[in-house]
């Protein structure tokens, strides 16, 4: 099964994105209440931010994990050697924020956390019986309130030749949280890792909103919904000359909330922070 591209207002939206999870890790919506014009402003906005020397004024702190992340101390992707090639930005609703960049960013972190909500109640509503009973609250009220919800702006900057041998913009990973909700970006690259080993592109047509599992809700669901690996490569020819712009949201539970019988979320969290070496 190949990732579903589905349309959110259709009648059987839930059901048909919450196979394509369960498939492939993946799924895609159009037609979704995430405005084009607010996801393009912020990609316009905060790659001029990333051109200026003013993002080293919001330098990330070691122990909040906010703030700007510069290119050499970017995150290597467990299992690899070599740092991904990237900057970029950890907004929380606590935390710092360009105050020129503040209001469409937290625009649209409320509008995004809203419809994770609602997805989340797909995934259990779809859940079998036996999978259900293994979550210790409601998947959408697991992230009420949270102050855990990720918000990062992603710059993939041009690519210049001198780059580390085997680097990529982000290497094969699978994310920490829950759900991640990203709008596609301004330009390819990301793939998803099939069951055979093989990589294909996610459908990624600007417009598209494409929600990825999580190791939280594997963890959760006892393995049930995979966490699948996934990438971004490295474009060739002309387009190696051009930035990209990403701005993923990673859905994050309450501190308190059980996993499973190994994990919290605040437990799964630190653990995965260490191996990734940013903590």
């Amino acid at each position: 099964m190949k990732v579903q591209v589905v349309d959110y207002t259709s009648a059987d939206a839930g059901q048909r994105f919450v196979e394509s999870l369960r498939e492939t890790g993946f799924g895609v919506l159009t037609n979704h209440p995430i405005q084009q014009t607010l996801v393009e402003s912020i990609y316009h906005d905060w790659y001029e931010f990333f051109c200026q020397e003013d993002k080293h004024n919001y330098a990330f702190d070691p122990e909040k994990q906010d703030g700007y992340f510069a290119p050499e101390i970017s995150e290597t992707a467990k299992g690899h050697k070599q740092k991904d090639i990237k900057e970029y930005f950890h907004i929380y609703p606590w935390g710092r924020v360009p105050e020129s960049l503040k209001k469409d960013i937290t625009d649209y972190y409320q509008k995004a956390s809203d419809l994770a909500a609602e997805l989340l109640d797909w995934v259990e509503k779809y859940s079998p019986t036996d999978v259900a009973k293994n979550y210790s609250e409601p998947l959408s009220n697991m992230i009420k309130d949270t102050p855990n919800t990720l918000l990062r702006v992603l710059h993939y900057p041009p690519l210049t030749g001198d780059e580390e041998e085997g680097a990529i913009r982000a290497a094969a990973h699978e994310d920490i949280n829950l759900l991640t909700i990203l709008p596609a970006a301004n330009e390819p690259g990301l793939q998803v890792q099939e069951k055979d080993g093989t990589w294909i592109d996610v459908p990624a047509d600007f417009g598209h909103l494409i929600i990825n599992i999580g190791d939280m809700l594997q963890e959760a669901s006892g393995g049930y919904f995979p966490s699948t690996s996934h990438r971004v490569i490295n474009p060739t020819g002309e387009n190696a000359k051009k930035s990209r712009i990403s701005l993923p949201l990673f859905l994050h539970p309450r501190d308190e909330v059980v996993l499973s019988e190994r994990h919290t979320q605040e437990s799964y969290l630190l653990e995965r922070l260490k191996e990734l070496g940013v903590k």
